[in-house]
């Protein structure tokens, strides 16, 4: 899984082509000289020398052919990557997000025999372009203002659009590859930013000015793969489930199922490859992770500390001793007896 798969590769290589070499010469009844442990010495070199080469120019034609190998992936799923190190700073509510949704794509990706890898490592990449405004974005907010209330709905709609090309720039400025930058412009589709387009409804009068339904969708292009269209998909999931009161089950399943029902009849996933049987799948997937997720927890009882009974009676009988506990020793009792004659008169 690393690039160190390479050189045990071209390792096995070079045993495979020992035990060819030792073959063909037992078949010709060669004798075995000076000359064989020549070729077995190019031979073993040819394997080891195949993967240097091979690790070497990787990153060329990754950079040529604008094609993001296994490896790149890996790589960039590291969270210590520059990028995902920043977005954890500037962002940590959009970070957070980006993780689940990440889990929740691998998932369903390994369900449908999409690609989990790059669906997980896109997933981690989709919302970089919020680092440039990380405030307009509510999960980076908590409990302080929305910064959207002083904002009229149309230009709150051109900050949302813009955290898309955003991310495109930061994600050429670091070199994260096509498959990446696909995912990051493709994510939101041309779906519908509802929230500020009812808002703005609501602001004007619709008898004098008509509100254009365009200006609150996002630019697109709609998803080309399966794997755009799983982080689409789980994008919706997670932030709506986030506004869940009473996470259920039964509440989490109908969730799922309303948003993906509607990225569907919005016809968002038109130019994928998910079929009905995929979104099924998919829904379900979801579901079982969301559901552990927000899990209820069971609310344990406060400990109740038992006394040590003999730390308590040696506590007892110190205090007893400490404040004379009404009584003498018996050796000190008579002693005063017979200090005081005790009655006797000897």
């Amino acid at each position: 899984a690393e690039r160190t798969t390479l050189y045990r590769a071209g390792f096995r290589l070079a045993i495979v082509n020992l035990l060819i070499l030792l073959g063909l010469q037992l078949l010709a009844g060669h004798p075995f000289d000076l000359q064989l442990l020549y070729k077995a010495g190019f031979g073993l070199a040819n394997g080891l020398i195949c993967a240097v080469i091979v690790t070497g120019t990787i990153p060329l034609v990754e950079y040529l052919f604008k094609y993001t190998t296994d490896i790149k992936l890996l790589e960039l799923a590291n969270m210590n990557a520059p990028v995902l190190r920043e977005l954890m700073v500037q962002a940590p509510g959009t970070y957070h997000h980006s993780v689940v949704v990440g889990n929740l794509v691998e998932a369903a990706a390994e369900d449908i025999n999409a690609n989990p890898l790059l669906a997980r490592v896109a997933a981690y990449y989709h919302d970089i372009g919020k680092m440039k405004k990380p405030l307009y974005f509510i999960e980076n907010v908590g409990s302080g203002d929305n910064r959207h209330d002083k904002l009229a709905p149309s230009m709150s709609a051109l900050i949302l659009m813009a955290h898309l090309k955003d991310g495109v720039e930061i994600a050429r400025e670091h070199k994260l590859g096509g498959a990446i930058i696909d995912v990051i412009r493709e994510h939101h589709g041309t779906g519908l930013m509802k929230f500020f387009y009812d808002k703005a409804k609501n602001q004007v009068d619709e008898s004098v000015q008509q509100v254009d339904e365009r200006d609150y969708r996002y630019p697109g292009p709609k998803p080309q793969t399966r794997e755009a269209a799983l982080i689409m998909l789980a994008d919706a999931v997670e932030a709506a489930g986030r506004t869940l009161t009473d996470p259920t089950p039964a509440r989490v399943r109908g969730m799922v199922q309303k948003i993906i029902n509607n990225i569907f009849i919005d016809g968002q996933l038109d130019e994928c490859e998910l079929t009905l049987k995929d979104l099924h799948r998919i829904a379900k997937s979801f579901e079982k992770i969301l559901s552990g997720i927000f899990h209820h927890r069971v609310d344990y009882p406060e400990p109740v500390y038992k006394e040590n009974v003999k730390d308590k009676a040696a506590d007892k009988k110190a205090t007893g001793k400490k404040n004379g506990n009404g009584k003498k020793p018996a050796a000190e009792k008579k002693a005063a007896g017979k200090k005081n004659g005790n009655g006797n008169g000897k």
